[in-house]
């Protein structure tokens, strides 16, 4: 084999990143959420895949997808067919009647994006579904959200136990469970019933924060998706939309400054897709990580957190022998200035091969 030497004298390398919260299926400054066919939504991934490597985001944990068209690309990948940043998949999410995630897509006007659950039962048989399709994470929707009309964001939707049943049904297939959720009840009942991550976590108590340290659960922030709503979102979202998000955004960074400064394992996830938050902007939330309080050292080990929670640590996230060489070349130190990261024309590295 021929070695190829590349001179990076003066540079800085790190590892790609990995962003464990995004939602390929949308496009982020159309904020369309009615899907009409499966093309249109393939179409829109694939752009979406491309700016995420651009960026620097070698994985993706893709957190609920019409039509479960995560899952079909992570399997062409799987295949040979498909390069790029890597999908795991969680296909459709775990949503209530008339709750977060109860959006329509289809010709027909009454399919759901989520799978609708209204007990324990019903949880069961949907987490199988998913399995059965090729699902490796399992995302459910404890609480209401920003997005969601019919709703409010601390609004309780899933009981403990409809939770702690999709935990049962996806831990014994070796599948990991995230939870959106926003309102403290939720979160709660998230915790208790034994996910691996809480997204979001907008108002996390005190007491939570301490049971997610004792029961080594993760908490994927993703400020930039609440900062970007009232950022850029005047006159062109819903009202409801922009009410929702300029409520309780100071809280919703408070309480992620309290979690970081109490050691909560933090992951870089972005909910990129949502309004005017960007495939291209992950990096975005390195800087918003320690704006709210997080070290310089927690945000750039989010991505670190993000592969190990994600079970691909043994590959992905770090730069060692014997790893897979996702990295990128930066003209900064990160560890100086996390914005270093932020830089447009950065190399990135899939696989051993410059991409970009």
């Amino acid at each position: 084999m021929v070695k190829k030497t590349v001179d990076l004298q003066g540079k800085y390398v790190m590892p790609g990143l990995v962003n464990a919260h995004t939602h390929i299926m949308i496009n982020p400054q159309t904020n369309k959420l009615n899907y009409l066919s499966e093309a249109e939504v393939t179409f829109t991934a694939l752009n979406n895949l491309k700016e995420l490597l651009q960026s620097g985001v070698t994985y993706v944990r893709d957190c609920g997808c019409a039509f479960d068209v995560d899952i079909k690309l992570r399997r062409l990948q799987e295949e040979g067919q498909l390069g790029g940043t890597e999908i795991l998949p969680s296909g459709r999410p775990m949503s209530m009647t008339g709750g977060h995630g109860d959006f329509t897509e289809g010709l027909d006007g009454e399919t759901t994006w989520g799978n609708l659950v209204d007990s324990s039962d019903e949880m069961r048989k949907a987490v199988r579904r998913e399995f059965k399709l090729g699902a490796k994470n399992i995302k459910v929707m404890a609480t209401g959200g920003v997005m969601s009309a019919t709703d409010q964001i601390d609004d309780t939707e899933l009981s403990v136990e409809e939770i702690r049943t999709a935990v049962e049904e996806a831990h014994s297939k070796h599948m990991t469970v995230a939870a959106h959720a926003e309102g403290a009840n939720g979160i709660h009942n998230a915790i208790v019933a034994g996910v691996d991550s809480v997204e979001h976590g907008s108002y996390i108590t005190d007491e939570d924060i301490d049971l997610m340290l004792e029961k080594n659960i993760y908490l994927s922030p993703t400020l930039i998706a609440a900062y970007t709503i009232p950022e850029y979102g005047e006159g062109k979202l819903p009202q409801y939309m922009l009410d929702k998000a300029k409520s309780f955004i100071k809280d919703f960074y408070a309480r992620i400054g309290a979690a970081a400064k109490a050691g909560v394992k933090l992951t870089l996830g972005t909910d990129a897709g949502t309004p005017f938050n960007g495939f291209k902007d992950t990096t975005k939330e390195l800087e918003l990580l320690t704006s709210v309080g997080a070290t310089k050292e927690q945000a750039l080990h989010a991505s670190w957190n993000s592969a190990k929670l994600l079970g691909i640590s043994d590959k992905y996230g770090s730069l060692k022998e014997g790893k897979v060489a996702d990295f990128l070349v930066l003209d900064n130190d990160p560890v100086s200035d996390v914005k270093a990261v932020q830089q447009a024309d950065k190399a990135v590295y899939k696989k051993g091969i410059k991409v970009f």
